[in-house]
């Protein structure tokens, strides 16, 4: 008689990458359907986007709110607004998307990287501060993961420089500090409604401001500086066509509907594993303000080395071969001023345009002024997480993190 093979089974966590993780369904139908059968598809005559631009800055409190093409295009659209000359240089942080940070790079500017809070992978007020020049332009923020930078110093620090802030609020939306939205505090927020955010449209982006002339700047932008409604309107600098469609704008209409129900959900799940998970050795789970409401884009923990055997990347291996649970250890590989786009400055041609304009310093990627950063990367464990989680799965990654430790403990 042969023996037959222990099969393991895993439990299927719903994923944002398909239907399991996301709210859409007949309400987005609907509303596609209305935008379908009106005949109207862009933006610029339609008024499905414009209802979505209406409804957002309501929502978060802000005076504009324009929709764009992308989480990268509201970036892009922000830096335009602040309108940098060439060489100019932007402060930013050392991990995020790379759509965060080639807008800088084809307005002209230098992206200048700010080390981060290891515990929360934040920039902070004093990395910031390290980095100003009398060439610094603007600082951008990103609220990683859903968790709000300290925005009261920050701005402060800002406002005394006379440096506009942009926010990145890809992975936040309606993460508050000091009970205020994200999106609010710095001249220009930018959200994204890419497939793995809190709400989606597969692609797309929101930009939002309460000062007039940057609104105006906003708005040019998407339009390939067209001045639609303009008495003599005329195409007044360079800029793209970045709009949403009426179909993505459909979409986002039924996604906000269901914003709150999604933020509530996720931070309801992810306290629940905080509590499972609160004094197990070698395990460090999210560090949060208590003047912040996080909204958990994902959930990152921190992993010890020294008591769970291999850190994250250990930890993440045994967690996707016995559980199935799939994680990223260190988030990004490395961090962003290692990329090729940065080390080999390759850009336009071979000119290496805007880098030619830098300052050596500006471009001075030497791992000494980073340990924040890099200590973060080392510690960081990203497990994904979406609105769909019940108890039966938060209970299910609390247990396999739990076997697992116990398996690595050194």
């Amino acid at each position: 008689m042969v023996a037959t093979p222990n099969r393991v089974t895993f439990m299927q966590l719903p994923s944002d990458q398909e239907a399991s993780g996301r709210t859409l369904g007949e309400a987005e139908l609907e509303m596609l359907r209305e935008a379908i059968n009106s005949g109207t598809l862009t933006s610029t005559k339609g008024n499905m986007v414009k209802q979505l631009e209406t409804r957002f800055a309501e929502m978060i409190g802000v005076k504009y709110a324009y929709a764009c093409s992308s989480g990268s295009g509201a970036v892009h659209c922000a830096v335009a607004a602040i309108d940098p000359e060439p060489g100019d240089e932007i402060i930013t942080t050392s991990i995020t998307d790379m759509g965060g940070l080639t807008p800088i790079l084809y307005q002209g500017a230098i992206p200048v990287f700010a080390d981060v809070d290891p515990n929360t992978w934040n920039v902070t007020a004093e990395t910031i501060a390290a980095r100003i020049t009398d060439r610094t332009k603007a600082i951008i923020v990103t609220h990683l993961f859903g968790n709000p930078c300290d925005m009261s110093a920050i701005m402060e620090l800002a406002n005394s420089r006379g440096i506009p802030v942009i926010e990145d609020c890809a992975q936040a939306f309606m993460a508050k500090h000091n009970g205020r939205s994200v999106g609010t505090f710095g001249s220009v927020g930018c959200f994204s409604l890419q497939q793995g955010k809190h709400i989606t449209t597969g692609e797309g982006g929101l930009v939002t401001t309460n000062d007039d002339a940057l609104a105006r700047r906003l708005f040019l932008f998407i339009n390939k500086a067209f001045g639609y409604g303009d008495p003599q309107p005329d195409h007044y600098f360079i800029a793209l066509n970045s709009r949403m469609s009426e179909l993505c704008g459909a979409v986002a209409l039924a996604q906000l509907d269901k914003l709150q129900g999604c933020v509530d959900s996720r931070q309801a799940s992810s306290a629940k594993l905080t509590e499972k998970l609160r004094g197990l050795p070698g395990i460090m789970t999210p560090v949060m303000d208590p003047r912040n409401s996080q909204v958990f884009w994902k959930y990152g923990l921190r992993v010890d080395a020294s008591i769970v055997k291999g850190g994250s990347v250990g930890l993440a291996k045994k967690l996707k071969e016995e559980k199935g649970i799939f994680s990223a250890p260190r988030y990004i590989q490395k961090p962003a001023f290692q990329c090729e786009i940065f080390e080999k400055q390759r850009t336009f041609g071979n000119s290496r345009w805007p880098f030619t304009l830098a300052r050596p310093e500006a471009v001075d990627y030497n791992p000494d002024r980073f340990p924040g950063t890099f200590a973060g990367l080392e510690w960081v464990l990203v497990l994904p997480w979406n609105e769909r989680y019940t108890d039966a799965h938060v209970q299910y990654i609390a247990d396999a993190i739990v076997d697992a430790v116990d398996e690595l403990r050194m």
